[in-house]
C-alpha cells in the first residue's frame, strides 16, 4: 500500500515554545528535507480549533512518482508549562530540592541509574548547578560578613544582613544565568513529572481526555490511511495516556478504517512509570503492549541523555505479558548518520540539541527521517520493518523503487487489519 493521505497528531514535550517557534522549526526543517531528496513540499498556515488547545495544518509532497497529503495536529501544552515556569525562583529550587532528596530516599534514582546512569546524570545536572551557585554566593555573603563583622556592627545584624546578600545573589545568578544553563527549566520539569505522576495536575489530566476523544473523532471521521500518534521527549508517555485513555473509551479504535500506530521518540517513560504510585500508567502500558489493533514503535538514540537507550518499556516496568506481548517494537538510532559529520561534531555536546534531532530534518539520506516519515509514501510500520526498501523508494532510480514497492508488496507485515485484529501472531520485536 502507498500512503496518500496521512494524519499525524503531534505531542511535543515539556517545552514552554509553543506552536508559534515550534511552526516556525517545523516549516524550516521541511525545505531542507525537499532539498535533500529533491521533493516538492509545501506546508499550510496553521488553524488553531479546540479552543487554543490543537493547531492543525497540512503539508502536500511530491516525489516521483507519488504524492502524498498529510494532516498534522499539534497538541498544545505550553500555557500549563509557562505558568510552572512563571513560579517564584525560591518555590521552584526548594520544591525540586525536596522531591531529588525523596527520589534518593525511595530507591527511584538507583532505579534510573541501573536503567541508564546517563539520564541520571542529566537530571542530577540542575541540582549540581544550584549547589554551585549557592556556594559562590555564600562565598561572597560571609565575605560581606566578616566586613560588618570588622566595622564593629551587631552580630545579629551583620548575619541578617548577609544572608539577605545571599538571597539576593541566588535570585539574580540564577535567573540571568538560566539562558546557559536550563537550571530553573529542568527543576521545573522534575517537578512537573513528579506531581503528574501522583495525579496531583487535575488540568493535564482534563486536557488529555479532551485529546483522547479528539482522536477518537480523527478515527471516525478520517480517510487517511494511516494515523500516527507521535509523542517526543515527555510527549512519549503523553502519547501514550491519550492513546490508552482512547481505547477505553472507544474500544474499536484501530479495528476499523485507517491504521493506527503509536510513534514514541527520545522517550523517558521511568520519570512517570517508576513511581510506586504510577500503577494506573502502567496498566496503560500493559494495555498497548498486547492491543493487536494498534502498532506501537519506540525509536531510541544513544547519544541523547535525554532519553533511556536500550530501555524496554514493558520489561522494565515490572510488566511481564509472555506471549501475549506484541508491542513495541524498538528501533535504535544513530544521529551521527542523519547529520554530516563536521555539524555532528559542532552539537554532538549539545544535549538540547541532539535531543530534537529526532523531529528535525536529516542532511543525510537514511531510514529514519522524521518528515519522510511524516511526508512519504510508505507506511510507518512498513518502513521500520524494511527500512533498505524505504531508502530505495526515497533515493533510488526508478529501477530501484520499483524493485523496493515490490520488495514492500510482496513481504507480510504485523500489523492485522481490522478484521484480522484478533488472529494476529502476539510477538515483541526489536530491530536494529
Amino acid at each position: 500500500m502507498r500512503v496518500q493521505h496521512r494524519h499525524i497528531i503531534y505531542i511535543q514535550g515539556y517545552d514552554p515554545r509553543g506552536l508559534a517557534q515550534y511552526y516556525r522549526m517545523f516549516r524550516t526543517e521541511l525545505r531542507k528535507f525537499g532539498r535533500l531528496y529533491q521533493l516538492s513540499a509545501t506546508v499550510g498556515r496553521p488553524k488553531v480549533i479546540a479552543d487554543d488547545e490543537i493547531a492543525s495544518w497540512s503539508i502536500e509532497t511530491k516525489g516521483p512518482d507519488w504524492q502524498t497529503r498529510t494532516d498534522y495536529d499539534f497538541l498544545r501544552f505550553e500555557d500549563f508549562i509557562q505558568d510552572d515556569l512563571a513560579a517564584p525562583i525560591w518555590r521552584t529550587v526548594l520544591h525540586a530540592a525536596w522531591i531529588y532528596l525523596r527520589l534518593i530516599l525511595s530507591g527511584t534514582i538507583a532505579r534510573f541509574t541501573k536503567a541508564n546512569w546517563r539520564f541520571t546524570a542529566f537530571i542530577t545536572y540542575p541540582h549540581i548547578v544550584v549547589l554551585l551557585e549557592a556556594l559562590g554566593a555564600a562565598a561572597i555573603a560571609f565575605v560581606f560578613e566578616t566586613g560588618l563583622d570588622a566595622l564593629g556592627l551587631p552580630k545579629l545584624f551583620s548575619i541578617g544582613a548577609a544572608a539577605a546578600v545571599f538571597v539576593a545573589l541566588m535570585g539574580v545568578v540564577l535567573k540571568y544565568t538560566e539562558n546557559n544553563t536550563y537550571a530553573l527549566y529542568l527543576l521545573s520539569d522534575t517537578i512537573w513529572t513528579w506531581e503528574f505522576s501522583r495525579r496531583d495536575r487535575p488540568e493535564w489530566d482534563a486536557r488529555i481526555d479532551r485529546f483522547a476523544r479528539h482522536l477518537i473523532e480523527v478515527t471516525k471521521t478520517t480517510d487517511a490511511d494511516e494515523i500516527v500518534i507521535v509523542g517526543h521527549s515527555s510527549g512519549s508517555f503523553l502519547g501514550t495516556e491519550i492513546l490508552a485513555r482512547a481505547l477505553k473509551l472507544d474500544p474499536e479504535l484501530g479495528r476499523r478504517g485507517s491504521r493506527v500506530i503509536l510513534l514514541t521518540l527520545g522517550g523517558n517513560y521511568p520519570i512517570v512509570g517508576f513511581h510506586k504510585v504510577s500503577r494506573e500508567f502502567r496498566d496503560h502500558l500493559r494495555l498497548l503492549a498486547i492491543e493487536p489493533s494498534i502498532d506501537w514503535i519506540d525509536c531510541q538514540a544513544r547519544k541523547d541523555v535525554m532519553n533511556f537507550y536500550q530501555f524496554d518499556p514493558i520489561e522494565s516496568h515490572g510488566i511481564k505479558l509472555g506471549p501475549e506481548r506484541r508491542n513495541p517494537t524498538i528501533v535504535p538510532i544513530r544521529f551521527r548518520d542523519l547529520v554530516r559529520p563536521e555539524h555532528y561534531k559542532q552539537f554532538r555536546w549539545q544535549f538540547f540539541r541532539m535531543h530534537f534531532q529526532f523531529v528535525m530534518a536529516n542532511e543525510q539520506p537514511n531510514a529514519y527521517d522524521f518528515f519522510m516519515i511524516v511526508c512519504g509514501p510508505v507506511p510507518l510500520t512498513n518502513r521500520m520493518a524494511m527500512p533498505d526498501a524505504a531508502l530505495a523508494i526515497a533515493t533510488g532510480d526508478a529501477p530501484a523503487r520499483e524493485w523496493a514497492w515490490k520488495q514492500l508488496e510482496n513481504a507480510r507485515f504485523g500489523h492485522a487489519d481490522a478484521a484480522e485484529a484478533g488472529e494476529t501472531e502476539p510477538t515483541a520485536r526489536r530491530r536494529g
